[in-house]
């Protein structure tokens, strides 16, 4: 099949897609401009800014992020040292422009993370701060929260601390680009090293029973003529890499803190039996068994045996993600909690290197760097602690609301003119005789106890659910009968 592009401005459909994703923000209430007294703190915190006296800039800091990012929180350096690796990662020092109980503190209390809508960022801190002044930018000299690990032969961490520093970035690089240059052993040493290192953290993700599930992205990607398209990859093996190593943060955030008793740990409980029976059922009727016991493998190490080009284990992969639920914030002063494990990671963990774009992470950081300097924790970090959870659950509830409807609102818009034609698709939860539910995929069951299932249409990259019995992992032929742009419904049929 062609692939189909949305051209606002041009044609009645593209007027529409743009209204209606205009029109989530009203829907959903997202936050607005930036309010007078929250941007004028701002910039006069960026104008009447210090660094910290500790000057790290001989540092050769270099940032790996998506090739449009402008908001960039980390940059890191390794080396060798003796015949283990000292890492050096860099987090921007957003506490330094925000005074607590401030207008500034306020709004960003008020948001609780940056949303993306396919019509643009709506950005946790102003710009002043966020795209420019606390943004790692190549060449700038900031103020940054730098983490410093040891780590021996096989990447396990020996020693970790945290300063206060002023840094900056020698470049800025994008995942594409690293990628490139890794395989065609042309990198630079840092980047070598980033995957060496990168390599070994997954190898220990495996022995402690972590799991990374490297499902592929869907992105709504604007096109240069205007309007937007869905785009479906694969992430890249340096994305893994580097996330290892903002992993290995996090655990040492968290143990920092469990250490000091008090902080805000990211939890996540252990599937239940019931879930991983399910599972394990499902991998077996679609001929890519996992069996965790009796010698078998861990749940993270099987992830990363599936290819999620084959539409069986694409199914798989897309039901791997129903297995952890409940994550959530457990903050604690004092006492430590009972239940401190992230169960996807396999060991305690804090978010504490995205505060550009996450607010638990500004006082994860804070905590932190008191703790690994034995000095007192500011009463306004430890204050807040209790509120963060309530706040943070909240916006991650409406972030992923936002990207729901926003993706089923391109897709409305991109099969809408296509009514009566058919496409080829692979189930990806499929339905049973008697009408059961499928498990995973979008939207709601069709509410008439006939069997659906969800498919995957393969040209557009469009989820949607379809009447008719089918098997998980199956490819099938479907036929669109109707979409709806402002309702976001796609009504299809499967053909045979």
């Amino acid at each position: 099949m062609p692939h189909h592009r949305i051209t606002p401005n041009v044609s009645q459909t593209s007027n529409q897609l743009a209204e209606a994703l205009a029109a989530l923000r009203t829907e959903l209430e997202l936050p607005g401009d930036y309010p007078q007294g929250a941007l004028a703190e701002a910039k006069e915190a960026v104008a009447s800014h210090t660094l910290p006296p500790l000057d790290l800039e001989h540092v050769p800091f270099v940032t790996i992020d998506p090739a449009s990012s402008t908001d960039l929180d980390q940059a890191l350096h390794i080396e060798r040292a003796g015949t283990g690796y000292k890492v050096f990662y860099a987090i921007t020092d957003v506490p330094s422009f925000v005074s607590p109980g401030g207008a500034l503190d306020d709004e960003t209390r008020h948001r609780g993370q940056t949303f993306y809508a396919p019509d643009g960022r709506i950005p946790l801190h102003p710009e002043v701060i966020s795209e420019h002044a606390g943004s790692l930018l190549a060449g700038q000299r900031c103020g940054a929260f730098v983490w410093e690990f040891t780590l021996d032969a096989a990447a396990e961490v020996q020693s970790a601390l945290v300063r206060r520093a002023s840094v900056r970035s020698r470049a800025k690089l994008n995942y594409r680009d690293v990628q490139a240059e890794i395989d065609a052993g042309a990198a630079a040493p840092v980047l070598q090293l980033l995957k060496e290192v990168g390599l070994k953290r997954v190898d220990l993700e495996r022995r402690r029973g972590g799991a990374s599930l490297n499902m592929p992205e869907q992105e709504i990607a604007p096109l240069p003529t205007g309007g937007y398209r869905i785009v479906a990859a694969p992430s890249l093996p340096v994305e893994d890499w580097n996330a290892q190593i903002s992993l290995m943060t996090g655990m040492a955030a968290a143990e920092l803190m469990l250490d000091g008793k008090v902080g805000i740990l990211r939890t996540m409980p252990s599937p239940d039996e019931r879930s991983l029976l399910h599972f394990k059922r499902q991998t077996s009727a679609l001929g890519k068994p996992w069996n965790n016991g009796d010698g078998g493998i861990s749940y993270g190490e099987y992830l990363r045996t599936l290819d999620p080009t084959d539409p069986k284990q694409l199914a798989i992969l897309h039901s791997a993600g129903l297995l952890f639920r409940g994550a959530g914030y457990t903050p604690f002063d004092g006492d430590v909690p009972d239940d401190v494990l992230q169960s996807a990671i396999g060991a305690p963990y804090a978010h504490a290197t995205a505060p550009l774009r996450r607010l638990v992470d500004r006082f994860v950081l804070v905590i932190c760097e008191a703790l690994s300097n034995g000095n007192s924790i500011p009463a306004w970090a430890r204050e807040a602690l209790p509120a963060l959870p309530a706040i943070m659950a909240a916006s991650d509830q409406l972030a992923g609301r936002l990207e729901r409807l926003a993706l089923d609102t391109v897709e409305a818009a991109l099969l809408v003119s296509h009514v009566g034609e058919e496409f080829d698709a692979v189930v990806i939860s499929g339905s049973k005789p008697n009408g059961t539910k499928p498990n995973g995929g979008n939207g709601n069951g069709n509410g008439n106890g006939r069997p659906s299932g969800v498919v995957q249409i393969a040209e557009p990259a469009v989820t949607a659910r379809c009447e008719g019995e089918m098997e998980s992992g199956t490819k099938v032929r479907v036929r669109l009968l109707g979409a709806d742009i402002h309702t976001r419904q796609i009504s299809l049929e499967l053909i045979g």
